[in-house]
């Protein structure tokens, strides 16, 4: 089914939806807001249940995540465990995880109120999907992408299948809610394309079926490691002072900020081409007081680094206290945790199937 054009006067894109974009440099970063087949925006969003989420995680995806829930009216958000085999796991330390995860999650104010929070090997349809988008994408397009190449390289070329098609098993997890809109990072740009351009091509062999999600662009950019500037903030970063996770204590995240590498410059200003370390600090502070970095740059003059370094973490250590507190009573809670993730699985499947049912029809499987 296709959309009549805007009877508003709203842009029209060339799927005939209507299209209003807010341009990169805003407050909010990238938006539009497309009108599904059936009339609903939807957003779409998942994270890999790979240890505490740290502050790059928080200010990069999961902070814009909260806001999302109030701003649409549907809203997905999945701890995609099938992505995190795509390197080994320890099955014991895998479920942990998951748990961790969702309470980090409910702790930092995803509301299941709001939206469906739910873990993604739950809902079979997903890899059902992907078997299906796999058949439909190009090994050379695979190749290609740039995340592949960077994971092969550190792995010595010995990458799995499971790390070469897991772009794919993205794609399924977008489209098989009809997605509208899908949260990015800078680094996920290629994957994003790679959605759009499989539900084109499905919508082509088989008829208009999907929508063609559009990117939210966070406005935030990567949180650069605390020890080297030049590299983003990293779960498995094996210099432990890197990387400033949401349950550090007041103590562990003022020794980070301490560590934290800058110059020789004491002045405080913001230039990542030539001061990385510092406008690191710089764009943290602003992202965790949500003043502007002209302002904290303005309220930080005459303070040499050494003693930004101790402001800057104690704006974080404030921004964190009531995450970190509220995350230690839900970990305490298994049942609650199990039952957030049941309903909100429950609420997925109802969603995925018949979306599903409608796919194995369209290729000719019912």
């Amino acid at each position: 089914m296709r959309l009549r054009p805007s009877q508003d006067g709203a842009p029209l894109n060339a799927e005939g939806a209507w299209v209003l974009e807010i341009h990169p440099g805003t407050s909010r970063g990238t938006q539009s807001y497309y009108r599904s087949p059936d009339g609903v925006q939807r957003v779409f969003s998942g994270i890999q249940p790979t240890g505490v989420p740290h502050l790059g995680n928080y200010l990069g995806a999961i902070e814009s995540w909260v806001r999302l829930q109030s701003e649409h009216g549907s809203v997905l958000y999945s701890i995609v465990d099938l992505h995190s085999i795509t390197v080994p796991q320890d099955p014991a330390g895998l479920r942990q995880s998951i748990w961790d995860m969702t309470a980090a999650l409910l702790a930092c104010g995803i509301n299941p109120e709001k939206s469906v929070l739910f873990q993604q090997s739950q809902v079979s349809e997903h890899t059902q999907l992907s078997w299906i988008l796999t058949c439909m994408v190009r090994l050379p397009r695979l190749q290609h992408l740039h995340q592949w190449k960077a994971k092969t390289a550190k792995q010595k070329h010995d990458g799995t299948m499971g790390l070469l098609t897991y772009p794919v098993l993205q794609a399924a997890d977008v489209l098989l809610y009809k997605s509208t809109h899908v949260p990015v990072g800078e680094d996920q740009i290629q994957h994003m394309e790679l959605i759009q351009d499989l539900a084109r091509g499905f919508n082509k062999n088989y008829g208009e079926f999907f929508p063609v999600p559009k990117s939210i662009l966070t406005s935030m950019k990567k949180v650069k490691s605390l020890r080297d500037p030049s590299a983003k903030m990293s779960k498995s970063d094996p210099d432990k002072l890197a990387t400033v996770r949401i349950t550090d204590s007041p103590e562990e995240i003022v020794q980070k900020f301490r560590k934290a590498v800058t110059d020789f410059t004491s002045e405080v200003t913001y230039d990542p081409a030539s001061r990385g370390g510092v406008s690191n600090l710089v764009a943290i502070h602003s992202a965790v007081t949500g003043l502007p970095v002209e302002e904290v740059v303005r309220q930080s003059a005459g303070i040499d680094t050494a003693r930004y370094k101790l402001v800057v973490a104690d704006a974080v250590i404030e921004k964190f206290a009531p995450i970190r507190s509220e995350m230690a009573k839900l970990k305490m809670d298994k049942g609650h945790l199990q039952k957030v993730l049941q309903a909100g699985s429950a609420k997925a499947k109802e969603l995925a199937y018949p979306v599903c049912q409608e796919v194995k029809e369209l290729v000719g499987f019912r």
